[in-house]
């Protein structure tokens, strides 16, 4: 047994977000909160996932596991409740698997920059690298440390995203357990079966980056046939870190699909 440490907010029908790979659910409730700030008769639930912010890794070995102790946290902490569920990422790549291991409890399902139809970056189909747009002053509030990582994934260069990178993203990355995660990711992070095993016809959104070169958009689009009920989006100016890059776009889409899930539950 895995317990996920986890952040919580607001009252209502259930929200799971569910961060990336090495941050925390900081990640998350830095894109989602604002979101939600003027949407009340939410309850959302952030987990760190295990071996990652203040979540233990012990006895996780794989993606199967770490899968197995979401699963376990849903059961847990949400009692057989429907509930709404985002995933960034590799979150997004988990959380394609639940959403179709339980399409009669999970009310709609958002994917943000989501690990596609290929699970091994080797075998993903990836965009060139680009800068779409350089503020000289973007890395000026950063600590030196933070400054490669920070120029590695940011598409967009401005010292707003450098300081939600810093909070959001940074933040997690320090904390986390290298040693679970190196566990896992030498079993390549595959889960055993893979996610899509039928259809989902729920709400769904699913935000890609057009710069993204972590997990790219190609391989995403290749589900579309499993999702009939999302919105897929390509977004320019937008890396892996598409939330902190395009925030009005992000807010305005994740809302779009809160009110089709609240147009769906209301009959």
């Amino acid at each position: 047994m895995t317990t996920l440490h986890y952040a919580e907010h607001g009252e209502g029908v259930p929200v799971l977000a569910i961060h990336g790979w090495t941050p925390d659910h900081r990640l998350m409730t830095g894109c989602l909160e604002p979101v939600f700030a003027d949407r009340p008769g939410y309850r959302r639930l952030y987990p760190d996932l295990p071996g990652m912010g203040a979540s233990p890794g012990d006895g996780v070995g794989s993606s199967d596991d770490v899968l197995a102790a979401v699963e376990e946290f849903i059961d847990t902490r949400l009692s057989g409740e429907s509930f709404l569920l985002v995933g960034e990422s590799y979150g997004g790549y988990l959380s394609r698997a639940i959403a179709h291991r339980r399409p009669e409890q999970v009310l709609g399902l958002a994917l943000i920059c989501p690990v596609g139809i290929e699970a091994v970056r080797e075998r993903r189909t990836l965009p060139d690298r680009r800068v779409v747009r350089e503020d000289p002053a973007a890395t000026a509030g950063l600590d030196q440390r933070d400054v490669a990582d920070y120029l590695d994934m940011a598409v967009v260069r401005t010292p707003e995203t450098a300081r939600r990178f810093r909070d959001e993203i940074v933040s997690g990355l320090r904390v986390a357990d290298l040693r679970t995660l190196a566990r896992v990711a030498a079993r390549g992070w595959e889960l055993t079966t893979r996610p899509e095993t039928g259809v989902f016809d729920r709400p769904s959104v699913v935000l890609t980056g057009r710069q993204d070169h972590v997990t790219g958009y190609a391989d995403v689009y290749r589900l579309l046939e499993h999702y009939p009920r999302a919105t897929f989006a390509i977004l320019d100016a937008a890396g892996h870190n598409l939330q902190i890059e395009q925030p009005d776009l992000f807010g305005r889409l994740i809302g779009d699909w809160l009110d089709r899930v609240e147009g769906e539950t209301a009959h």
